[in-house]
């Protein structure tokens, strides 16, 4: 039985390797290094991650300790500048590095929204009433990443749905999605991080180290898998780099005795409104859902500004802070939001922006209600429907780029959570890959046996003779 954990994308430009050389398939022992401790940042407050590319290392609660074989160092950023003190030099060198930063979308996929609607199709139009949300960005990048420890057909089958003909091209296109939307300024967070996490027990190729540092910008933890060193030291890497806005999904993250490796990629968004709400305009207000009535707060802003109109959805669209913004599409009476997840006339109209035919200024009086969204992912029906097959079966999966041992991925999970207030929008979210050796059976499943209705019985002696057998249909007469 097949589960899927949660990747996240880190951060690195240049490797520092403590253990290793490059080339070969490497065995470190565990004095290579140092010591690796990723600080506990969550509390129930949520916290902004730390951007400073410093080591992260996870806290070592137990006897064993988890070592650091590869710590790259993040991009630079530059702050805007303080309104009330205003520098002209610290804002050109800022808007300097903006430009730098979106001049990157010229190597972006080209068949980055076919991806975005094929996953949308996938993740989203199964929510069956409840809440959903996932990060495309996210997913891409922890795949990305996946592809470079495989090889062979799996990873073919991944390259096909990222919409690269070469490893050397989703490397370009994966790099530049990753640096297009890393920014720290003092306005915007868009944190994005990668880790790996590997078994203390098995050798693994350099070169992808090397290549997952550079291109990636992940670090690389290598510990005894299972223990609660190498547990803790992940939960705690997945709380930091998402601002503790996944803290309850990441307590549940655990991996293996059995596990080969592991590896994590993760979002982090904060921006301001650029008109934000204000509190006083709120009221509380029916919010009618497939299960019910709800009562909620919603936020009221009224201006003059583009509403575009669909075949079956009107949409308005609200700035963001030196940032993007955020899309409100809400279907025509009768129509079910699935059915606009598989239409692609919404991703359409996002890219068509302004220049979209049904775009009209009007006066816009807008109700929203705040809202936190959360929902866990488990993906790995989602990519198998997408052609992503080879890696789930024991038999045929390719993890030849990281290392020689046969295995199979076992666990593919993606979480997420969408924040919206009057200031603004803070979002979180993590996908991780977790790989098992192929030749072992895995950890045992848990079966929870209850016996609370008629059940059989069967008595036996020494010799295994039946003795007794009868059938409980009232335990307590």
């Amino acid at each position: 039985m097949k589960k899927l954990l949660a990747l996240i994308l880190a951060l690195s430009m240049t490797l520092t390797l403590a253990a290793c050389t490059g080339g070969e398939s490497s065995d470190p022992d565990g004095s290579t290094g140092g010591e690796s401790s990723v600080s506990d940042t969550t509390g129930g407050e949520s916290s902004t991650p730390d951007a400073t590319g410093g080591e992260n290392t996870a806290t070592d609660n137990t006897s064993g300790s988890v070592s650091l074989l590869a710590s790259p160092q993040y991009p630079e950023t530059v702050d805007f500048p303080d309104e009330d003190h205003w520098d002209d030099d610290a804002y050109s060198a800022w808007q300097a590095l903006r430009k730098e930063r979106l001049a990157c979308a010229e190597d972006y996929p080209e068949d980055y929204d076919a991806f975005v609607s094929a996953t949308m199709a996938q993740f989203l139009t199964t929510a069956n009433g409840e809440n959903a949300a996932y990060s495309p960005l996210n997913i891409y990048l922890a795949l990305a990443m996946l592809a470079e420890t495989t090889g062979g057909n799996s990873q073919a089958q991944i390259l096909t749905l990222l919409g690269a003909d070469s490893v050397e091209t989703l490397r370009t296109q994966a790099n530049a999605l990753w640096k297009g939307n890393y920014c720290d300024d003092g306005t915007v967070t868009s944190l994005l991080a990668s880790s790996l996490w590997l078994s203390d027990s098995l050798p693994y190729q350099q070169d992808t180290l090397d290549t997952l540092a550079e291109t990636y910008y992940a670090s690389t933890y290598w510990g005894k898998m299972g223990s609660d060193e190498v547990n803790q030291a992940l939960q705690s890497w997945l709380n930091e780099q998402t601002g503790g806005l996944l803290e309850e999904q990441a307590s549940g993250v655990e991996l293996n005795q059995y596990t080969v490796m592991a590896l994590a990629t993760t979002i982090y968004y904060k921006a301001a409104w650029a008109d934000a709400f204000w509190e006083g305009n709120n009221t509380s207000d029916t919010f009618y859902t497939p299960n019910g009535d709800l009562t909620c707060t919603f936020m009221h802003q009224s201006d003059e500004s583009n509403y575009y109109r669909g075949d079956r959805f009107g949409a308005v669209y609200r700035e963001l802070t030196n940032s993007g913004g955020m899309w409100l599409i809400l279907p025509d009476e009768g129509v079910e939001v699935s059915s606009l997840l598989t239409d692609g006339q919404v991703l359409e109209m996002i890219e068509a922006g302004t220049d979209w035919e049904g775009c009209e200024l009007c006066e816009v009086n807008l109700s929203l209600p705040k809202f936190d969204v959360s929902a866990d992912l488990n993906l790995q029906d989602g990519l198998e429907a997408l052609g992503v097959t080879d890696v789930f079966d024991a038999d045929i999966a390719d993890f030849s780029s990281l290392t020689d041992v046969a295995a199979v991925l076992s666990t593919a999970t993606h979480a997420a959570r969408v924040v919206v207030d009057e200031d603004g929008v803070e979002a979180a979210a993590y996908t991780m890959f977790a790989a098992d050796e192929a030749a072992l059976e895995g950890p045992m499943d848990i079966v929870d046996f209850v016996l609370d209705r008629p059940f059989l019985f069967v008595i036996t002696g020494d010799t295994d003779t039946i003795l007794f057998a009868g059938v409980v249909n009232q335990p307590v007469e």
